[in-house]
Parts: C-alpha cells; structure tokens; sequence
C-alpha cells in the first residue's frame, strides 16, 4: 500500500504541468479549458493505473507526450487524404473518384477569391450560377442544355418533382434497383409524388411491355442503370432508342438515369460496354441524368442534360435551389469537362490514367515495391467499383505481403501517416499499384517499411 502512496505522491500536478512550456503551446493550439481537461483525464488514468498496478511512466515529459497524443488523435479532421491501395478505382468509401490537378488548382483558385459565381461580367449586374458549365456540357454530349445539381440523386428527384408529380411513370422491374445506403428507386419515385408503374419481370422485359401500359395519366418512360449488380443469362431489356421511340410516339417523356455517366466507350480497355451519355442523346431521350464523380471522373455532382425546354422547367423548380452546387464543384467540375474538350482526360483525369494504365507498367511498379519492401509480386484483378461497369475488373500486378497477423498489419497501415487502406487474402497483405496516385507512391513505401521492420521482429 505504502508504494502505491509513494507513486501516487509522485504524479505531477495540474498547475505544475500547466506551467511547463510545451502545455502553453497546447493552450495556443487548443485553448485553456481544453487542455486543462485533458490533463486532468490523463492524471486520472494514471492514478487507475497504479492502483491496479500498473507499470506505468509517471514523469512530466511522460504523462505531457501522453496529453500531447491523446488531444492530437481526439481533433484530428477525420476528414483526411488517404492512400487507396485497394484496386478499386472508383471507391466510394474513400471519396470516389480523385480529382485531376487542374480541378484542385481551379477549386483553390475560386476559394480563395470573390469570383463570378453569381455575376455576369459583360451586364455589370446579377447573374446565374446554372450557366456554369452547361456550355461544356452542351458541346461534349449533344444535348441543347444541361443543369448542375449536388448529386445525380437529387438529378433523380427533380426530374421526377419536377415533370411527373401526380402522374404514372413507367419503369421496368429488373430495374427497380438499390443503391448505396438503402437508398431505392420505388422510394425515390414515393418522395416525388409520382406513381410507379412496373412492367415486365425481374430478368426480361420487352417494349411491348411499356406499349401495353401507356395512358392518359403516363408523363414518362424511365430507364435506370443497374448500378452495383448485373443481370446475367435468360434476360432482356429494350434498346435505348426502341424506348425513346416507344416514348415519342406516345407523347411521353423519355428518361434515362444513367447512374455513372461516361464520356469515353469503356470496350476500348478491355470492359464491358457502358452506355455513353452521346448515345443516349443521339437515341432521343428527353432528360439524361448521371453522376459527376464517377466515370467522369469529377467531384461530386448531379447532372441533368436534355431537352432544352424541360431544362428550363427544371431551372425554375423550387427544388432546383436547394439542389444548387457551390463554387469549389462548379471549378472542379468544369476543368474536369476541360480535359475531355481537350481530349486529354486519358491523361489527366486521374480514374482514366488507372483504367488506361498498361498492365507492363503495373508489373514494373510492383516489382520495384517489392525489391525495396519484400513480398512477391502476384496476379490479380482491379475493380472499377463506385456502381460503375458491375461484374467486370481489369487484370492487374498486387504486391503480396505475408504476414503472421494479417489483420494487425492492415489495422497497422490504416493507423499509419497517411494512412494506407489495402487488401487481405488468407496470410497475405495485397496492394494494388493501379490505384496508388503517382504523387502518394513515396509515403507508401515508407510507411510500409515501417511496418515491416516490426512484423519482423
């Protein structure tokens, strides 16, 4: 008991440690109460712990580098960059698709002066954020006009408020999907005050379907892309422009939610064939909605390009408002389309150079991970992922580290500066160079050579 008392006496005071040069520093950091609280809580842990017995470090420099840390973990952003070793291109988790370095220059560029968001410099008066990248838009798809909202559900939900509230829509049942989150097509279809019309079945569907059911009450036909799964075998669904046509002859609004939205054929890389936002133009439908940081490879967006007429309609909805994007996506967003106006965004959209990137070139970077880390290099397959492209991957070259605590190694990586998010196949930590940004390559190898060095001993 007497050394327990002799430890306990030997804790440093709260005065005593407020008074230390390096807690005034904190104080600057994270204010007086703050850090009062803070040493208080450490001191009290302490105390816990002797009386448990504990072998513990009670000196100043101890108990101040353990403040220190504990404040620094408790008010760090958890927003935070970090290193997608993963494979998986578009990943929603951690961000989806990265921006190029034009985008982070024209977003830094816009925050940090007043700009023309809202003003039109050849009037000298008010203007409208929605001319914003709708004259890109038009050029790169075809379509007459184009609006720009927070992401391509809200796209879903203004089309539907907008242009069918108290009328039937007419959708296929193999595509009355889920996406991230629970959140459902018939549910977003409720919210708008429109009514669901399900035609065919779970696998086929055919344009006689639709045909048999358009009426008086009918304001659209829609299309929805299956996102994060893909229907194999004994199934059918009508063309884009067999429903656009259906559509049209019956005086009825054709749309067509695309989910990711790419300008670029995906069967020049070896995947499977993505519906373009052009081929949904040029078959005629009305309204094309998708998604601006997926296979665009932008941030975070939803956008509706269609009909000029119905564009307009859309523009004056009282939604459309509370839909608005800010400044920083309008900047990201319109040197994103730069780069395909341009056709450069096979180099310098960041998710075009993972997808383009040769396989040789993969290999080569892995080899050279291995030779300064250890592990072997294996085969292995990236994914697009973000519900772009389901059920189809791209070959790949991993980096296979065996490990005695799998787990710990990764739990290890994600703890670490920055923190490095990769895969587990049975003994083996993978990482994937194809989704490892040039620029991050450096903290990756450092960070794993730490790692490694302890799982060694």
């Amino acid at each position: 008991m007497d050394d327990k008392r002799d430890w306990l006496r030997k804790l440093p005071s709260v005065d005593r440690l407020l008074s230390h040069k390096r807690v005034q520093n904190l104080i600057k950091d994270y204010s007086h109460r703050l850090v009062v609280e803070a040493i208080r809580a450490e001191l009290e842990s302490a105390r816990r712990g002797i009386l448990a017995k504990q072998k513990l470090d009670i000196s100043e420099s101890a108990v101040l580098d353990r403040v220190i840390y504990g404040l620094g973990m408790s008010f760090q952003a958890s927003l935070r960059p970090v290193i997608n070793a993963t494979g998986v291109i578009i990943h929603t988790n951690l961000g989806r698709a990265p921006l190029s370095k034009a985008a982070q220059a024209a977003m830094i560029a816009v925050a940090g002066a007043y700009n023309t968001l809202e003003y039109d410099l050849e009037e000298g008066e008010r203007g409208s954020r929605l001319v914003h990248a709708a004259k890109l838009l038009r050029a790169l798809t075809g379509a007459e006009d184009a609006i720009v909202l927070n992401n391509n559900a809200a796209a879903l939900i203004l089309i539907l408020s907008g242009l069918a509230s108290g009328r039937e829509v007419i959708i296929s049942r193999g595509q009355l999907v889920e996406i991230g989150g629970g959140f459902r097509i018939p549910a977003i279809m409720q919210e708008s005050g429109a009514t669901l019309v399900e035609v065919g079945t779970t696998n086929r569907t055919r344009i006689e379907d639709f045909e048999a059911v358009v009426n008086e009450q009918t304001a659209m036909l829609l299309r929805v892309h299956a996102s994060n799964f893909r229907q194999l075998g004994f199934v059918e669904q009508p063309s884009l422009r067999q429903l656009a046509a259906c559509a049209r002859q019956r005086g009825v609004l054709a749309v067509d939610d695309l989910g990711s939205g790419t300008l670029i054929d995906t069967r020049e890389f070896g995947l499977a064939y993505e519906p373009t936002i052009q081929d949904s133009v040029s078959a005629g439908f009305d309204l094309i909605c998708f998604s601006g940081d997926k296979l665009l490879g932008g941030p975070q967006a939803g956008i509706i390009v269609g009909k000029a007429e119905l564009i307009a309609r859309l523009k004056r909805h009282p939604l459309a408002r509370a839909m608005r994007v800010d400044k920083l996506t309008y900047a990201a967003l319109i040197a994103t389309l730069q780069h395909y106006l341009g056709d450069v965004a096979m180099q310098q959209v960041p998710i075009w150079r993972m997808i383009a990137r040769p396989l040789k070139e993969i290999g080569t970077t892995a080899e050279r991970w291995a030779a300064q880390i250890g592990g072997k290099v294996v085969d292995g397959r990236s994914t697009v992922g973000g519900g772009s492209l389901p059920g189809t991957d791209l070959p790949t070259r991993l980096l296979a580290i065996p490990a005695a605590f799998p787990a710990r190694f990764v739990a290890g990586l994600r703890q670490a500066d920055p923190p490095v998010i990769a895969r587990v196949a049975k003994s083996d930590v993978l990482l994937d160079p194809r989704t490892v940004l040039p620029e991050q390559e450096a903290d990756l190898l450092r960070v794993l050579s730490g790692l490694a060095v302890d799982e060694d001993r």
